[in-house]
């Protein structure tokens, strides 16, 4: 029992749960040699990520899916919250999306998975985790992954079969105090016209060939989005951000997004970042117009009325073209920085609080 307050003294505190060790962990998720389901074009594929609770397994998040690829990088990041001292289990399920139909449907068609344990589990544990599915899938250990930072596994199909080749690849990185993030907003200006580039090349005397057997969307504009990448230590880059497609555009200007002061740049100004313009092409076969390179630092000359810009190079262009200036310009035009305070940095910022229990 607590001790009561004598001459100047205060009570002993009584005994009180322990609190539990947390911390935030990003995935990106990656994955290579996926089976080809698709007739036509090749599978177009989505990452759903599954929790484990009270014996049942919920949806947590999806990634965005990414047409006719067989090894996608997926753009979304899935943030999960560590606890050290317990046991999650998480799973990564791949589909092949269909459309309007939605990922999880019987109109999908499951292109693998791999289970992974969150927290303090002996690497050497079975692989049937105890699960309500059929068919539970072997599993790799979180902690292993957040230990080494990058896991490749085997995805498998149900009955414990290897889906193929096919790989996944976790990324993990543990998010340290600065809860702060970025918001961006990006346009271009007169970029290269991938499509007149690839007409200019088609001689005249198969020019009625070209227009049978070229996509129907050939004579239009390109079709850009933007790239950003992370360069880290190892010289490694991870995707950090893909902004939408804008269609039919030599001057697009792309949706503001928000990520991360972690993501993006390892709350380290001076980090390098490659961001990369590219022409999409529904065949997943996108068409290089240009990149350049940037720091958080420098992006952060766009606050206020201020704007920064870069010229969007394509290295291939300037070796051949005697000429050459640029592939179009990327332009900056707004950068707002949010900060994110937790209940420790009000207090040791001053805050004081006053309350009275009756």
């Amino acid at each position: 029992p607590p001790r009561p307050a004598g001459m100047g003294g205060a009570p002993e505190p009584g005994p009180q749960a322990p609190l539990a060790v947390l911390s935030k962990v990003e995935l990106r998720v990656s994955c290579k040699h996926l089976l080809d389901r698709d007739t036509l074009n090749k599978s177009d594929p989505c990452v759903l990520l599954l929790m484990q609770s009270q014996g049942q397994w919920m949806e947590v998040d999806r990634s965005e899916v990414i047409k006719s690829n067989l090894n996608p990088v997926f753009a979304k990041i899935f943030t999960v919250d560590y606890y050290f001292e317990e046991v999650q289990k998480l799973r990564f399920e791949v589909y092949d999306s269909h459309g309007q139909a939605g990922v999880g449907t019987h109109d999908d068609d499951f292109l693998g998975g791999m289970e992974c344990t969150v927290g303090q589990v002996s690497l050497g544990t079975p692989p049937c985790l105890g699960t309500p599915r059929p068919c539970p899938l072997p599993n790799a250990g979180l902690s292993q992954i957040v230990a080494q930072k990058r896991v490749t596994k085997p995805l498998f199909l149900k009955y414990g079969k290897f889906a193929g080749k096919s790989t996944i690849t976790i990324i993990s990185e543990e998010i340290s105090g600065n809860n702060g993030y970025v918001e961006l907003a990006f346009r271009a200006k007169k970029l290269d016209d991938k499509v007149s580039q690839v007409l200019g090349g088609i001689r005249a005397g198969w020019a009625l060939l070209s227009l049978i057997l070229l996509p129907q969307d050939l004579f239009s504009k390109s079709d850009p989005f933007l790239e950003i990448y992370r360069i880290d230590d190892d010289r490694s880059e991870q995707l950090v951000y893909r902004t939408e497609v804008v269609k039919n555009n030599l001057s697009p200007i792309w949706e503001p997004f928000k990520v991360s002061l972690n993501s993006l740049c390892s709350c380290e100004e001076k980090r390098k970042l490659r961001c990369v313009v590219w022409d999409y092409d529904s065949r997943g076969k996108h068409d290089f117009i240009g990149e350049f390179f940037t720091t958080f630092e420098e992006m952060q000359k766009a606050m206020g009325e201020n704007k920064v810009q870069w010229d969007c190079m394509n290295p291939k262009y300037k070796i051949k073209k005697r000429n050459y200036k640029n592939s179009g310009v990327v332009v900056l035009l707004d950068l707002k920085i949010h900060r994110v305070y937790s209940f420790l940095d009000y207090i040791m910022g001053g805050c004081q609080i006053h309350f009275t229990v009756s």
